[in-house]
């Protein structure tokens, strides 16, 4: 590990950047260092939680490094194959937990470490995340993306204390999971050129350094990509860092922008869908993927115009909130209320902002397409990187309904407070010309 990734002092930005990550380590065996981690932590017993699905891959092999350090065990196993993210998933967890345990070891990897991070929050106590698949970049950060009340979420959490990436382990994972951790790398083409415009059009604050990092790491992932499909050591444990690293990121600048853009609340509103309607999903980084390219298609569209103020304006003018509360409750189920309730806090519609961001955006578009120009790849070098796993391209290669995307786009502008590539397009008044 490079400690220099999890700090950077005297930054351009001007913040200290730490991160709550103590260490992690990416290599063949690595499980083998679980004991002195253990010692580090003074731990005497620990709550050990799995799945069905991931004790099989190395559950007994952790176990006896627990009882060859001494370490008591209280171990949980989830029945579930597919076990959700939501209330009863925490609640089945925290139930089996024992004051006794004086650290939490998970392993597996997106859902499986959300409900543990959530478990080491409330119960105070270090937690040790053994990873199974380089699938998400979850890992590092500070949240949980969890299911609650029907709608997607994110809650502040608790960053592991360490993480390990044993390639023995990671090179086990379906290789779909290693594609999803890849496509949610990828995301981050848009997610740093939509944090740079928002800065721009918002005056958002904006890390140049933390922004570097993740470029550094996105080429890394770009770089090996072939080698996914023969799951190469390099390949795995450059996906693996970069989603670590983008975990560190977002606790860097301390918040999601460094990580996740309108590529993310596309793959957020089918998974809402899912739970509302029962529609199909994917993994989450594979629809992130599929979501980039789209967005990096709809950026080529928004380079081919010219702000038109009064267009824009009169778009705002003519928007009927109400009406699009109705269509929203429609399209998305019982979430719809949780974006609803958000415009009350944020006024995104509200005339005056709208005016403000309309003419920022006009006297800046040069700027803006500079920034497109310069973070984000064609869709045809795009489509070359997919085409190099054997990635899904559409919606409908993931079971998505291609009718949807147009109300997709529509809604992923109120899913967070956050300035993203729909909004920018509701702005200049473009938002329903948009092709798919």
């Amino acid at each position: 590990m490079n400690r220099e990734l999890l700090a950077v002092e005297n930054c351009p930005c001007g913040k200290r950047h730490v991160s709550t990550l103590d260490d992690y380590v990416i290599e063949s065996g690595a499980l083998k260092r679980l004991p002195e981690y253990l010692r580090k932590y003074g731990a005497t017993k620990a709550f050990f939680v799995a799945d069905v699905n991931t004790y099989p891959i190395a559950g007994d092999t952790l176990r006896a490094l627990l009882d060859a350090s001494g370490v008591g065990c209280n171990c949980y196993v989830f029945p579930e194959k597919e076990l959700e993210p939501d209330e009863r998933s925490v609640g089945a967890a925290m139930m089996r937990y024992t004051p006794d345990c004086d650290i939490i070891i998970a392993l597996g990897s997106g859902v499986i470490n959300d409900i543990c991070k959530i478990v080491s929050k409330v119960s105070g106590k270090p937690y040790i995340i053994v990873a199974t698949a380089p699938s998400m970049d979850g890992y590092a950060s500070n949240s949980s993306s969890m299911a609650m009340d029907g709608v997607k979420v994110s809650l502040p959490t608790k960053c592991p204390n360490v993480i390990i990436g044993d390639l023995d382990i990671l090179k086990t994972a379906p290789l779909h999971m290693s594609k999803s951790g890849l496509g949610d790398m990828l995301a981050k083409y848009v997610s740093i050129c939509e944090w740079r415009i928002s800065n721009l059009i918002n005056g958002e604050y904006y890390c140049p350094e933390v922004a570097r990092r993740v470029r550094v790491a996105l080429k890394k992932c770009v770089d090996n990509a072939e080698g996914l499909l023969k799951c190469d050591g390099n390949a795995l444990a450059a996906v693996f860092e970069g989603l670590v690293l983008s975990g560190v990121a977002m606790e860097h600048a301390g918040l999601s922008r460094p990580a996740s853009g309108v590529e993310h609340y596309l793959s957020h509103v089918w998974d809402m869908r899912g739970l509302a309607f029962g529609t199909k999903v994917d993994l989450h980084g594979i629809q992130c993927a599929v979501g980039t390219r789209y967005a990096i298609k709809v950026y080529e569209q928004i380079k081919k115009l010219t702000p038109d103020r009064e267009k824009g304006i009169a778009y705002a003018a003519a928007f009927d909130f109400e009406d699009w509360k109705k269509q929203l409750r429609e399209f998305i189920g019982a979430g719809a209320e949780a974006m609803i309730a958000l415009e009350d806090k944020e006024k995104k519609y509200d005339s005056k902002k709208h005016s403000a961001r309309i003419a920022k955006i006009a006297d800046n578009w040069n700027e803006i397409l500079r920034i497109i120009d310069e973070e984000l790849p064609s869709s045809e070098e795009f489509d070359r990187i997919l085409d190099a796993i054997d990635a899904p391209k559409t919606a409908a290669e993931i079971g998505i309904d291609e009718g949807i995307l147009p109300m997709t786009f529509k809604s992923s502008k109120d899913i967070r407070d956050k300035y993203v590539l729909s909004r920018l397009a509701w702005d200049l008044g473009v938002i329903d010309e948009i092709e798919f």
